[in-house]
C-alpha cells in the first residue's frame, strides 16, 4: 500500500543547489581534448535555387578540419514526415537554412572560413501566407508525395499541405438549422519564438569504431537517438545520446534540430569532438518556432446560449518543413472546439508549407493557437446574445457523460472545469466591476477564458523506470525524462519516496540522461511525465518491495503479504517488533553461517497508455487522448485610450491536475506560464518583410515579457480531482498555464474599452485602430 506522506508537500527542489552554485552542467560547459568548433553558412534568402556552391577556399583555410555540404551529407530528417535535409540540396526554403558547415580549431577560424564559401542563387517567389500557399500555384516541396511519413497523416501535395486533419461529429447542417443565431468570425496569430535562456547546442564525436556519441541540449534523448539513427542509417546501439541539464525548452528542443550538422562534421574527423553552439540569432532563425495560424469559425447557438453547431477551418503556417507541425495540426484538430460540448461539428485543420521559419512543437502544442479563436468566438457569441461570457461557458462546458469532439465520453475523474471557472471568477472578482483610475484616458476591465489539453502523443508512448537499492538502503532512481526546469526530478523523488516508503533524502535521480545507461522514455513533452512515468515508477517500486518482502519472508518465517516496509526496516505487520533492517536485505540476506539468499534489489517498471486507438482519418473519431487537464484563466487590464498601451494588472490561473505533487513547484509552473502567455497576447510574434526576410531576430527587436511586464497580482490555484488512470492520481499542468491568457486579456480589453481584437499580438497600434473603427461606426 502506497503512503501519502511526501506527495502534496512543497519540498525543496533537488537540483536547486547545483543550479544556484553553477555546478549544474549544460552542453556549452562541456569541453573535451581535441575538440573542434563548428560554424554554419545559411541561406540569406527565403526561397531560391542554388546555382553555384564553391567551398574550395574554405577547405584550404588554415585551421579548417572539415567542410560539409549536402554532397557529403545527403541525409534527411523528420519525426513524422521526413522532409528536411540537414543541408539544402538544390534549393533553399527559408532564411537561415543550412547550406554548408565548417569544423575548425577555433570558432573564429570556422567563422572566417564560412565567409570564404561562394554561393549563388536564383531567387524564387517567397510564399508567406498559408491561404496563398494552399492554392498550390507555387509548390514549396514538389516531391512531397515521395517523402517517407507515418500513415496517420494526410498529405495534399498539390496544395502544399503536409497534413489535413478532419473531425466530423453529428450532422452539421442540421445543427445550423436548429440554431437561432449563426455567428462567423476570422482570427489570426503569427509565428512565435521559444526564447529559452539556453540556445541550442550539441557536441558530436564519431569514433573510429563507428560509435557515435552526441551531447545535446535535448528534451527527448531517446527520440533524438532514434532520429539520428534513421537519418544516418546507424543501428541504435551505435548511437549514444547524453543530455545534461537543459536551460529551458518549451518544445523547441524536442526531436532533432541542429545535431545533424555537428554529426556530419564529426564523421569527417573521426575521433575528434565537434561542438556547435548557436548564437541567439541562429537560435531564432534556424531551429523551430511556434506555427502561425489563421482560423475561420462559424457557430450556431440557441437564444439561451446552447451551442448547436460549430465549424472551424484552421490554416497553420508550418514554415519550410513540417517537423512536429504535423502533430500540432492534428492535436489542434481533434481538440477543437476546446472544452465545450458540441453535438454537430466539422473541423478542418491544415498544416501548410510556407517560406517562413520551420514550425514545430511549442508549449501548448497547438492548443494556444486553437483556444485563441475558440475563446474569442465564445466572447463574441455572448456579446451577440447579450449574455455573460462566464455564464455562456458554464452552460456549454464538457461534463461527465457528454462526448468530446472525438467521441470520447467524459468521466468524473477527468477533472472539474466548472469548479475551475468558478474559482477563477472568484479570485479575479469577476462579478465586481474594475475600479477605474482617476486618469480618464485609462480604462480597466476583466476577462475570463477556459481551456483543456490532453497529451498529444502516439498511442504507444512508453515510459520505464529502474530503481536500484544501494548497500546502505539508499536508492538510485533511473528515469529518462529530461529536467528542463519544470521540477520533474523533485516531483518524481517525492513520488518515489511515497511508493518505496522511504525518505526523499535517500533517493538520487541520475543525471545526465544517457541512452546507454538510462531506461527508455518516449519524450519530455506533452505534459505527460508525472502521469506516465509515475505509473512506471509505481510498478518499479512494487517490484522492488516485493523482492524485499520475499527475501525477508524467508528469514522471518512469515508470508510476504504479512510484511510491511517502512523507512529503514521490513517488519511483520501484526508484530512490528519483529523486523530486519533494510540494509540487511537490499543486497541479499546473509545468514550467520555465511550462506546468502536473494541478491541486489533492482526494481523495474514500464508503462504504456491503455485502450488508446488511432483516429479515423476521415472523421477524426477515436480514442487518442489518454487524459485531460481542464483549467480557467482570468485577467484584469488597464488600457490607455490615447496611446493604446496595455498594462496587465492581474492574472489568475486555476487548474485541475488531479493531485498536486509539489504545490510550490506547481504554483511556479502556473505563474511562469501565465507570464509567458502575455507574450503572444500583447507583444510577441515573428515579423517578415514583403520579401520573406525576418525583421526581429534578436532580443532588441523580438520582445518577450520581463519582470517589468509581470502584473503585481499573480494567483495560481488548483482543483484536485484524482485521475483514475494514474497510480498517484496525477495529470499534467506544465503547458496549460499559457494557453488561454491571450483570450482572457482580449476579453478584459473589450470590457475596458468596448473593442474586439481578432489578431495577435494585441499591440498598441491594433488597439488604437480598433478604437478608431469604433468611433467611425458611431459616426
Amino acid at each position: 500500500m502506497m503512503r501519502n506522506k511526501y506527495v502534496g508537500q512543497s519540498m525543496k527542489r533537488v537540483d536547486a543547489v547545483e543550479k544556484v552554485t553553477g555546478k549544474a552542467k549544460y552542453v556549452t560547459d562541456l569541453f573535451f581534448p581535441g575538440m573542434l568548433y563548428a560554424a554554419v553558412l545559411r541561406s540569406p534568402i527565403p526561397h531560391g535555387v542554388i546555382k553555384k556552391l564553391d567551398v574550395s577556399k574554405a577547405r584550404e583555410f588554415p585551421g579548417v578540419r572539415a567542410v560539409v555540404t549536402h554532397k557529403e551529407c545527403p541525409a534527411r530528417q523528420g519525426i513524422y514526415l521526413v522532409d528536411r535535409p540537414i543541408f539544402a540540396e538544390d534549393r533553399v526554403r527559408y532564411v537561415g537554412e543550412p547550406i554548408a558547415a565548417v569544423a575548425a580549431d577555433t570558432w573564429e577560424i570556422a567563422q572566417k572560413a564560412i565567409e570564404l564559401i561562394e554561393v549563388e542563387f536564383e531567387e524564387l517567389p517567397a510564399i508567406q501566407d498559408p491561404l496563398e500557399a494552399i492554392k498550390g500555384e507555387t509548390l514549396i516541396h514538389p516531391k512531397l508525395a515521395e517523402y517517407e511519413r507515418l500513415p496517420i497523416y494526410n498529405i495534399e501535395p498539390e496544395r502544399n499541405v503536409f497534413h489535413h486533419h478532419k473531425t466530423i461529429k453529428g450532422d452539421l447542417e442540421k445543427g445550423f438549422e436548429e440554431a437561432d443565431l449563426i455567428i462567423e468570425n476570422e482570427f489570426s496569430l503569427p509565428q512565435m519564438y521559444h526564447a529559452p535562456l539556453e540556445p541550442h547546442g550539441a557536441i558530436a564525436q564519431w569514433d573510429v569504431d563507428d560509435k557515435l556519441t552526441v551531447w545535446s541540449s535535448a528534451q527527448s534523448p531517446y527520440t533524438l537517438r532514434n532520429l539520428i539513427a534513421k537519418a544516418f542509417d546507424l543501428p541504435r546501439n551505435k548511437v549514444r545520446v547524453i543530455a545534461p541539464y537543459v536551460g529551458g525548452g518549451f518544445g523547441g528542443k524536442a526531436g532533432i534540430n541542429m545535431e545533424g550538422i555537428a554529426i556530419a562534421l564529426a564523421r569527417e574527423v573521426k575521433g575528434r569532438p565537434v561542438k556547435l553552439i548557436y548564437t541567439r540569432e541562429e537560435d531564432i532563425i534556424a531551429t523551430v518556432v511556434r506555427q502561425g495560424m489563421y482560423a475561420k469559425v462559424k457557430s450556431g447557438v440557441k437564444k439561451d446560449g446552447t451551442i448547436t453547431a460549430w465549424k472551424v477551418e484552421m490554416y497553420f503556417d508550418g514554415g519550410a518543413y513540417a517537423e512536429y507541425g504535423t502533430n500540432v495540426v492534428r492535436a489542434a484538430g481533434y481538440t477543437a472546439p476546446g472544452p465545450y460540448y458540441v453535438p454537430n461539428l466539422r473541423v478542418d485543420s491544415y498544416g501548410v508549407y510556407t517560406n517562413h521559419f520551420v514550425g514545430g512543437a511549442f508549449r501548448g502544442f497547438g492548443h494556444g493557437e486553437l483556444h485563441w479563436p475558440t475563446e474569442r468566438q465564445m466572447d463574441l457569441i455572448a456579446q451577440a446574445l447579450g449574455m455573460d461570457p462566464l455564464e455562456l461557458r458554464l452552460k456549454n462546458i464538457l461534463r461527465p457523460g457528454l462526448t468530446n469532439s472525438m467521441g470520447q465520453v467524459i468521466h468524473e475523474h477527468n477533472g472539474n472545469l466548472e469548479a475551475c471557472l468558478k474559482k477563477a471568477a472568484e479570485l479575479i472578482e469577476y462579478h465586481k466591476p474594475s475600479e477605474q483610475p482617476s486618469d480618464p484616458r485609462k480604462k480597466r476591465g476583466k476577462g475570463i477564458a477556459a481551456l483543456e489539453k490532453a497529451p498529444a502523443m502516439p498511442t504507444n508512448a512508453g515510459s520505464s523506470v529502474i530503481i536500484k537499492f544501494n548497500e546502505d538502503a539508499t536508492v538510485t532512481l533511473q528515469v529518462s525524462i529530461q529536467e528542463i526546469g519544470q521540477g520533474f526530478n523533485t516531483a518524481i523523488t517525492q513520488m518515489a519516496a511515497d511508493a518505496l516508503h522511504i525518505s526523499p533524502d535517500k533517493i538520487h535521480v541520475v543525471m545526465p540522461v544517457d541512452t546507454d545507461a538510462n531506461p527508455y522514455e518516449w519524450q519530455t513533452v506533452a505534459s505527460r511525465a508525472l502521469w506516465t512515468v509515475g505509473n512506471a515508477l509505481y510498478r518499479a517500486a512494487e517490484d522492488a518491495l516485493n523482492q524485499i518482502k520475499n527475501i525477508a519472508s524467508q528469514v522471518l518465517g512469515v508470508a510476504p503479504y504479512n510484511l510491511e516496509v517502512e523507512d529503514d526496516r521490513v517488519y511483520v505487520k501484526y508484530k512490528p517488533e519483529l523486523y530486519i533492517p533494510l540494509t540487511d536485505i537490499v543486497m541479499g540476506y546473509t545468514y550467520p553461517d555465511g550462506h546468502a539468499i536473494g541478491g541486489p534489489v533492482i526494481g523495474r517498471g514500464s508503462f504504456v497508455p491503455e485502450l488508446l486507438t488511432n483516429l479515423d482519418l476521415e472523421t477524426g473519431q477515436g480514442n487518442v487522448a489518454a487524459e485531460w487537464t481542464f483549467g480557467a484563466e482570468a485577467a484584469e487590464v488597464e488600457v490607455d485610450t490615447e496611446t493604446g498601451e496595455i498594462r496587465v494588472l492581474s492574472l489568475v490561473g486555476v487548474f485541475d491536475p488531479g493531485r498536486v505533487v509539489n504545490p510550490q513547484i506547481a504554483e511556479g509552473q502556473v505563474i511562469g506560464g501565465m507570464v509567458q502567455g502575455m507574450g503572444p497576447a500583447i507583444m510577441e510574434g515573428v515579423m517578415y518583410d514583403e520579401k520573406g526576410r525576418p525583421l526581429n531576430i534578436n532580443f532588441t527587436d523580438y520582445k518577450i515579457p520581463t519582470i517589468a511586464d509581470a502584473p503585481e497580482k499573480l494567483i495560481a490555484d488548483f482543483v484536485e480531482t484524482p485521475e483514475a488512470t494514474s497510480s498517484f492520481g496525477v495529470r499534467g499542468v506544465a503547458e496549460h498555464p499559457m494557453i488561454s491568457i491571450p483570450p482572457a486579456i482580449a476579453q478584459a480589453i473589450y470590457n475596458a474599452i468596448g473593442v474586439n481584437i481578432y489578431e495577435l499580438p494585441i499591440t498598441p497600434d491594433r488597439v488604437l485602430k480598433a478604437l478608431k473603427e469604433k468611433e467611425g461606426s458611431k459616426a
